[in-house]
């Protein structure tokens, strides 16, 4: 249904809290969900598979198998792949964040780090998040959290981007956050970071954003506008971890509520379509069942666009018909 060139991508579910539930690794084993994957998905993204934690569990070890086995699923489905992600403050390893290490060896980890990865890829992912999640909501940087700014300042973002940009010349490179869908601080702060970054000669190619919705909050109506924003600026935009979780309080979803969170994932794509340079739409997972939103927010769920049986929800449709009156 989606227009020539517009991707609609889904997060390949695995590693990260996965490891944690009473399933095994749902890409290796559920061979429904992976024909779920084959069949209404022109994009993936590794979860959890290509963060610190997963992929480079040990200072001098790398974990490159399911992230081979998402990129060799790809390949073999017609499908782009989204990288995900290089520099972040939030699921990192232990042998990283008590290591101790000078600001020296720190940038000499990172800057392996990114090589080795993006350079394993190159040419099979077209585009990475290379800093994820570096404001807060008002529009500072999170340098008491992320290990990164914290020991090497703000700088080393510029570094991560030229470091990815050597290691694959043709990736699209992204900054990426949440709560960054309509103009607010944090938005504004990363608008003001791609065109500094530009225009000092860093190869940034856009900005991300992720889309965790909830129905306790209205749609950011002003989503279209920001990611215009971007646009005229000359940045390539994507929507890139879209679920809208319905408050539950240990009950199920009601009818309205599923149309209401229908209506949350239409203006979210329809957001996208609005914007030349916003040609990829993802989804942060399939199924309620391996959703990580119950895990992080309790009282929360169903935030996807599939049942736990991978029956199609009312947010399936209206993603669906939004496509096809976009193509028209």
């Amino acid at each position: 249904m989606a227009p020539r060139g517009f991707a609609i991508g889904a997060a390949a579910a695995g590693g990260g809290h996965h490891l944690e539930q009473d399933y095994p690794d749902p890409f290796t084993f559920d061979h429904t969900y992976r024909g779920v994957l084959a069949e209404h998905f022109s994009s993936l993204t590794p979860e959890n598979q290509l963060k610190w934690e997963f992929v480079h569990p040990e200072r001098h070890k790398y974990n490159f198998g399911p992230a081979d086995a998402i990129v060799r699923f790809a390949q073999r489905h017609g499908q782009k792949v989204r990288g995900h992600t290089l520099l972040w403050h939030s699921q990192n390893p232990a042998w990283l964040n008590e290591g101790n290490f000078s600001a020296e060896e720190l940038r000499k980890i990172l800057k392996e780090h990114i090589f080795t990865v993006v350079g394993r890829y190159r040419g099979k992912i077209h585009q990475w998040d290379v800093a994820n999640e570096i404001f807060d909501g008002d529009g500072n940087y999170r340098t008491s959290e992320n290990i990164w700014l914290r020991t090497l300042g703000p700088g080393i973002i510029a570094d991560a981007f030229r470091w990815a940009h050597q290691a694959d010349p043709k990736a699209k490179l992204f900054l990426n956050d949440f709560g960054a869908e309509g103009v607010n601080a944090r938005s504004t702060a990363y608008l003001n970071l791609v065109k500094e970054l530009r225009a000092v000669g860093v190869p940034v190619h856009g900005f991300g954003v992720q889309g965790h919705l909830s129905l306790a909050f209205s749609f950011p109506s002003d989503m279209a506008a920001n990611l215009k924003r971007f646009d005229d600026a000359g940045f390539e935009t994507a929507v890139t971890e879209v679920d809208v979780r319905i408050p539950l309080n240990g009950g199920t979803a009601t009818e309205e509520q599923l149309r209401t969170q229908a209506d949350y994932y239409r203006q979210a794509v329809e957001a996208c379509l609005s914007v030349r340079g916003c040609t990829s739409f993802t989804v942060w997972g399939t199924t309620n069942r391996y959703s990580w939103v119950p895990v992080f927010f309790p009282n929360e769920g169903e935030a996807t666009i599939f049942t736990d049986d991978f029956r199609p929800k009312p947010a399936y449709t209206a993603l669906q018909t939004a496509l096809a009156k976009a193509r028209r």
